[in-house]
C-alpha cells in the first residue's frame, strides 16, 4: 500500500472492550419518594409553621386521652366504684376457719323465723278454758274438741305440711303415740293446709296422729297462733309453731311458744305423764 493510500485510510487501532464496573463504583439513583422526604427535611419550617404543627401535636394527644379515660370507665364501672372505698383487711383461711370454729352460730344464716302474735292476741293463758273448734280432718271426717272430753289433749301447730320442720315434729309425735296413748292423752296436729295436703302428708311419711285443717284461720286466732312472722329479711303471716296440752278438764295446763322441734315431743310427754 502506498504512503498515500495509507493517508486515506488511517490504520484503525483495535477497540477495547469495557471493563466491567465494580459492585463498589455502581452508583444508583435515589427513588424519588427518598429525593422528596431529603428534600422536606432539608426544608426549614417557619415559626408560624412549628406553632401551628405543635398546637396540632398537643389536641390530637388531649383528645387521645380523653378518649382512653372514656372507655376504660365505661368498660369497668364496677372497679371504679369499687376503687374509691378503702379497703378491708383481707383475712386468710386459717383465720376465717378459726372464727368459724370460735361461734359457728355467727357464720350461719337463721335457719327458723322470728315469731311475732298478731297485734291484739297475746295468746292463752295457763289455767283458762281451752277455745272451742270444730274443723275437717284427714279421711273426710271432722274433729271438735268436745271429742276429748274427759282426756288430755296435746295441740300441735304446725307451719306447714311436709316441709322439713313440720315433717320430723309430727314423725316425733307419731313415735311417742303409744306411750301417749299409755298417759291417757290424744294427739292432734293442726295447721292451715288443705285436708287433701293434710291425708298426702300422713300418707307419704305414714303418720298416725289426726291432722286438722284450719284454712279460715278461725282456730289458729282463737288460741293466738297466727300471727307475724320474719325470715331473711321479708315479714309476712303464718302459723307460729305452739303446742297446747289440755287437761281432761277442758283447761290449759301448759303452752309451748316458739317451738324447736328437737326433743320438743319427748318434753310434752314428760309434761302429760306429769297429770
Amino acid at each position: 500500500m502506498s504512503k498515500k493510500t495509507r493517508k486515506k485510510f488511517p490504520k484503525k487501532s483495535p477497540k477495547k472492550s469495557p471493563k466491567p464496573a465494580s459492585r463498589k463504583t455502581v452508583s444508583r439513583k435515589p427513588a424519588p419518594t427518598q429525593l422528596v422526604k431529603s428534600a422536606k427535611k432539608r426544608r426549614t419550617r417557619t415559626p408560624a409553621e412549628a406553632s401551628e404543627s405543635a398546637k396540632h401535636a398537643t389536641e390530637r394527644a388531649t383528645k387521645k386521652t380523653a378518649n382512653a379515660t372514656r372507655k376504660a370507665s365505661q368498660k369497668a364501672p364496677s372497679k371504679a366504684l369499687k376503687s374509691t372505698g378503702p379497703k378491708a383487711p383481707a383475712r386468710s383461711k386459717t383465720a376465717a376457719v378459726k372464727a368459724e370454729a370460735a361461734n359457728p352460730a355467727a357464720s350461719k344464716p337463721p335457719t327458723r323465723p322470728t315469731d311475732t302474735p298478731a297485734a291484739g292476741k297475746t295468746g292463752l293463758t295457763e289455767g283458762t278454758k281451752a277455745p272451742a273448734f270444730h274443723l275437717p280432718r284427714d279421711g273426710g271426717g271432722t274433729v271438735s274438741l268436745s271429742d276429748y272430753a274427759g282426756k288430755n289433749l296435746v295441740l300441735f301447730f304446725y307451719p306447714r305440711a311436709d316441709t322439713p320442720g313440720c315433717t320430723k315434729e309430727a314423725i316425733d309425735f307419731t313415735r311417742l303415740w303409744g306411750a301417749f296413748a299409755e298417759s291417757g292423752t290424744a294427739l292432734l296436729g293442726v295447721s292451715a293446709d288443705p285436708p287433701k295436703a293434710q291425708e298426702a302428708f300422713r300418707d307419704k311419711h305414714e303418720l298416725v296422729t289426726p291432722l286438722a285443717s284450719d284454712e279460715q284461720h278461725q282456730m289458729l286466732d282463737a288460741y293466738g297462733v297466727w300471727g307475724e312472722k320474719s325470715m331473711y329479711g321479708r315479714t309476712f303471716l303464718g302459723i307460729l309453731r305452739t303446742t297446747v296440752l289440755v287437761g281432761a278438764d277442758g283447761r290449759i295446763v301448759k303452752v309451748w311458744r316458739n317451738v324447736r322441734v328437737d326433743g320438743h315431743a319427748d318434753e310434752v310427754l314428760a309434761a302429760a305423764r306429769a297429770l
